[in-house]
């Protein structure tokens, strides 16, 4: 690093939630992913994947199935309830018990007017949708066995379910089975007497149903008919889940040997006569089971038990060699997890269910720049506070001085006075001394920051706004102009009192909050552009910092990239080479001159989730290694169980 002091930290073991369930949106663009935890997290397509939402879980509250009703979202899980969230305040807004046991699956019919569960009891439960709730109708003709899955005909006039060893097809309107589908137990099993079940079917348009099973078989059937058109044998294990494209082109299936097999309805003739559903790719991005599946126009989206979010661009449906080609792999959250007590030298980590406070270590003499310094004294884990009922963390915040500690849950906000001198001591306080702001917009706040003198308070929404508020007069201040994409990061410089944000489209704005106006440089760096290198990133800037020795050095990181702004320096021109700044440390004086620009990137890291200058002035560097998750998750699941 040349101009820091670094203590790279890798002690945050940090272990991402397993991927349960997903839905999206198509009309909204939104992606939303349910985790093993209960959390459940919000992805807008239409900005960069940018992670917008999230509403933490609960214990004892998994979630099974999910469902996008218009733009309202539901889930159910094995607690035999429905649950319909609120996006505004990001947390659930009312659930309702089915009496019907464990929910397995939940599906809407196109028009948005009714919800099917499927439940242990062996019924098909429909709620009538209504403006404010869901109203239990009726139950469709119970069966012996339960509904693991379902899918509506896109005429919402029937309804597939999946069972052991067969599938259902029910009238919706008179609620009667009309159609029995035998599934054939496994071919390579070693025993005939074992259950199939059919974790996932798909009801297309022209009646075809597609079924995918624990005999590792995708099946296409003829629903009219109710005959067995054609077996896929893909594994010796689970076929776990099933997704169809809008066009109903194309289908992929998620095996629990981590694979995604995709089928498409093509014909060998030259003129397209005798299409039928054919295997055409494997995708292999996952190391555990499969456990959701998108298929979008242009995408194949899946996600499972090795944590990972994975968006595989089709190439024959994107352009190659471009930023929307690109494969993307999401595996930490959008936010920040780790606060710094910049003054005392203290780390706070944040885990869904208790918080962790570390002291730094310290490092004995001087060395050049790339020497790995002697420890004096090595780092301490003083505090582990656990959180306080069933509802998991959502935030936490340390204080500069190390002596304040909050945390904050859908349903309460905590206070803590920290004594850390001799004796180490944390006490309750009351936070009734709060105060409010009043609602500027209906959009969830998904980032704060004060600035360090304590005058501003800056908030960033999910909506794109950012307002300052003036903390003394608890009143706003004033508004930045909207540009278009969220925020991802947002920070008050000390020296100059301007705000510096970071939007999830890369783009990076400077504001002052004396004129109340974009800077001069923010309105330079605009009109000339960034560098295309930079905006080709994928992942989100999750904090900004500034450097106290050098005001006009903006520190920004992502997860695998460091990167600090150079004021001063011109700005990258397009054709500019953006070295890393190790590389061009090897170059001869004059190219280093010649390639000097404001952007020096620093990209000698993996998983990055907190850069921070302490003021001391070193630098903290938090790092979570990827082979220490996948060495910490479970042998790949290759039959999974029923758990009731």
């Amino acid at each position: 690093m040349g101009e820091f002091k670094v203590h790279r930290i890798r002690f945050f073991n940090h272990m991402p939630s397993a991927i349960r369930v997903m839905a999206f949106n198509s009309h909204t663009e939104r992606l939303v992913v349910a985790r093993a935890d209960g959390a459940v997290e919000i992805f807008n397509f239409a900005d960069n994947y940018y992670q917008e939402k999230v509403i933490p879980g609960r214990d004892g509250k998994a979630v099974e199935a999910l469902c996008w009703v218009g733009r309202r979202l539901f889930s159910a899980g094995l607690d035999g309830e429905i649950t319909e969230y609120d996006l505004e305040n990001l947390r659930p807004r009312n659930s309702m018990e089915a009496y019907g046991g464990p929910i397995w699956t939940i599906s809407s019919n196109s028009q948005g007017t009714l919800l099917a569960a499927g439940c242990e009891d062996g019924t098909v439960k429909m709620f009538e949708v209504l403006e404010d709730r869901i109203q239990f109708q009726r139950n469709l003709s119970r069966q012996k066995g339960r509904i693991i899955s379902l899918s509506w005909h896109p005429t919402g006039s029937q309804i597939a379910a999946g069972m052991l060893d067969m599938i259902k097809i029910f009238d919706a309107e008179t609620g009667h089975a009309t159609h029995r589908l035998l599934v054939e137990r496994g071919l390579q099993r070693t025993s005939n007497s074992q259950e199939v079940v059919v974790w996932s079917v798909a009801f297309l348009s022209d009646h075809t149903i597609i079924s995918g099973d624990s005999a590792g078989k995708v099946q296409i059937w003829d629903g009219i008919t109710g005959t067995l058109v054609r077996t896929h044998l893909l594994t010796k294990w689970d076929v776990l889940v099933l997704a169809v494209s809008p066009d109903e082109s194309s289908v992929i299936a998620g095996t629990s040997e981590g694979t995604v097999v995709q089928f498409q309805f093509i014909s060998s003739t030259v003129d397209q006569q005798d299409k039928q559903w054919v295997r055409t790719r494997t995708f292999k991005s996952h190391s555990h089971d499969v456990r959701a599946l998108v298929h979008t126009d242009t995408a194949v989206v899946s996600g499972g038990v090795d944590t990972q979010l994975v968006v595989r661009p089709l190439l024959d449906k994107v352009e190659k060699n471009t930023q929307e080609s690109a494969m993307r792999k999401i595996i930490f959250p959008h936010r920040n997890l780790v606060s710094c007590a910049k003054k005392a030298g203290l780390l706070l980590f944040q885990f869904s269910d208790h918080l962790e406070l570390w002291r730094l270590g310290e490092s004995d003499g001087n060395g050049k720049p790339g020497d790995r310094l002697p420890v004096k004294r090595n780092p301490e884990k003083l505090i582990q506070l656990k959180r306080k009922g069933e509802d998991n963390i959502c935030c936490s915040a340390l204080s500069p001085c190390g002596g304040w500690l909050a945390y904050a849950t859908v349903s309460s906000v905590r206070l803590y006075r920290l004594q850390l001198d001799n004796n180490i001591s944390i006490n309750k306080v009351s936070s009734t001394h709060t105060c409010s702001f009043g609602a500027h917009s209906r959009q969830p706040v998904h980032l704060l920051s004060p600035s360090e003198d304590g005058n501003w308070l800056a908030t960033a929404n999910t909506g794109g706004e950012i307002h300052v508020f003036d903390v003394h007069k608890l009143k706003l201040h004033c508004s930045v102009p909207v540009c278009g994409s969220c925020p991802t990061a947002v920070s008050i410089h000390p020296f100059s009192c301007s705000l510096v944000s970071v939007h999830a489209d890369q783009q990076i704005f400077e504001f002052s909050l004396k004129q109340k106006e974009f800077t001069a440089w923010s309105r330079k760096l605009q009109k000339q552009g960034m560098h295309p290198l930079w905006l080709q990133r994928d992942a989100p800037i999750t904090r900004v910092t500034f450097n106290p020795n050098n005001p006009t050095h903006i520190l920004l990181h992502d997860t695998s990239m460091f990167c600090i702004v150079d004021q001063i320096l011109p700005l990258p021109e397009e054709k500019t080479r953006f070295y890393n700044q190790s590389v061009l440390q090897s170059l001869s004086l004059g190219e280093r001159l010649r390639n000097s620009h404001a952007f020096k990137v620093y990209r000698n890291f993996q998983n990055l989730l907190c850069v921070d200058l302490m003021e001391d002035h070193s630098l903290v560097v938090v790092e979570r290694p990827l082979l220490d998750i996948v060495s910490q998750l479970p042998a790949p699941v290759q039959q999974k169980k029923f758990a009731t």
